[in-house]
């Protein structure tokens, strides 16, 4: 089984996370730029960010033969803080990095006008760079959340067909397969979709243009649950060629729409800007 984990936090996760995401089947993953838990204060504070998802993540996640690629964006929680406004100014130099392959995480958190007017400003960046984007669905007012969201695509110069929705579950996946976008389901412990929903849903809607995330990230979080999504597809009698489809191909296809998705790891044994993921010489 053969795994491209679409939106993974691997910043939050451990070189063992990246070991058992290997032996398990992942190859590839997408890590969207995101709230990192503690409130940002500065623009510098994202630079330095950005920098580590264009450097020390590929060179951290190829030791463990695993394709690294990113998305860039200021997140929809922190568009809130006026502090950190001015991102939205430094995202066009990096979204012309050859590893960027999306404008995400954007969309909404709590549904405020500076939200709206960060959520607009982007598509227009995924527009002007040739990008697909990375919409992240609230966590409250789910189907609400949607709507608005949907909206504010249509409005914009990015044709919705360029659009992932992530975040969605029983209650979204209707009105988001209708629109057109790309079908992002978040499989987490207790606060998203688990397992047996998802299967449900996949057998329900089928699998086309559906894409399964662990969204491993600093909380309560399992960095295995694509394959566990697998194993279960092939228990309740899906085929081999509909688990590749929505744990590999289907990722492959929307990312590719970057025109940089390079999913061939080159193992190096060097360091990145001397720094090395070993400890005392070994």
């Amino acid at each position: 089984m053969r795994i491209f984990d679409p939106h993974i936090h691997m910043t939050s996760r451990t070189t063992d996370d990246y070991e058992a995401m290997h032996a398990a089947g992942v190859r590839a993953v997408v890590e969207p730029s995101f709230w990192l838990g503690q409130p940002r204060t500065s623009p510098d504070s994202f630079r330095d960010y950005f920098d580590a998802l264009l450097g020390w993540e590929p060179f951290r996640a190829a030791q463990y033969g695993i394709a690294h690629h990113c998305t860039i964006a200021l997140n929809p929680k922190e568009a809130n803080d006026p502090r950190c406004a001015a991102v939205l100014d430094e995202l066009p130099r990096y979204l012309v990095k050859d590893r960027v392959v999306a404008v995400g995480e954007i969309g909404y958190d709590s549904m405020t006008p500076a939200e709206d007017t960060a959520l607009a400003a982007q598509l227009q960046l995924a527009a002007d760079h040739g990008l697909p984007a990375l919409v992240h669905t609230p966590h409250r007012d789910k189907l609400a959340g949607l709507r608005r969201t949907l909206d504010v695509v249509r409005e914009s110069a990015l044709p919705t067909d360029r659009v992932l929705v992530d975040h969605l579950n029983e209650t979204t996946v209707k009105e988001a397969k209708d629109s057109g976008a790309w079908l992002g389901f978040s499989v987490y412990p207790d606060t998203k979709m688990d397992e047996a929903r998802m299967v449900a849903l996949l057998r329900e809607y089928g699998p086309e243009r559906v894409l399964v995330n662990s969204a491993a990230d600093w909380g309560k979080s399992d960095p295995l649950k694509t394959r566990k999504v697998g194993d279960l597809m092939l228990d309740e009698g899906f085929g081999e060629d509909d688990v590749d489809r929505v744990l590999w191909r289907n990722p492959v296809a929307f990312y590719g729409l970057s025109g940089r998705l390079s999913l061939d790891v080159t193992f190096q044994d060097a360091t990145h800007e001397g720094n090395s993921v070993l400890r005392g010489g070994e």
